[in-house]
């Protein structure tokens, strides 16, 4: 029970997050790697669990990382993208132009 904690945490935590707190699933796994979570959740709330540039995710996964050492183990977390979820090709700039992701990155000068 007590190993279960980072499990109903993520839950918990992804449940206030969505619109649609019914449709979020969690699977926990063990293997020699660690612990693995697998986040499922409405194809319409993919948004608010992945955030801007991917910063709530990025919480999501070092809140785990926190409630993972504290149990002395290893916690990953995978969000599965759900059927139908429609990832944009093309973005648009200031002027509202679209470009697509290689055009942009054309225009990073490093």
């Amino acid at each position: 029970m007590e190993q279960e904690q980072d499990a109903k945490f993520i839950e918990e935590v992804v449940r206030m997050l969505v619109d649609n707190p019914d449709d979020v699933k969690v699977d926990r796994t063990v293997d020699e790697m660690g612990v693995l979570i697998t986040l499922s959740v409405n194809a319409a709330d993919m948004g608010m669990v992945i955030g801007r540039e991917g910063s709530t995710a990025k919480a999501l996964r070092t809140l785990l990382r926190v409630v993972g050492a504290r149990n002395n183990a290893r916690v990953n977390l995978k969000i599965d993208e759900p059927e139908g979820s429609e990832r944009p090709a093309r973005r648009e700039n200031r002027d509202g132009e679209k470009k697509t992701l290689s055009e942009v990155v054309d225009d990073i000068q490093i």
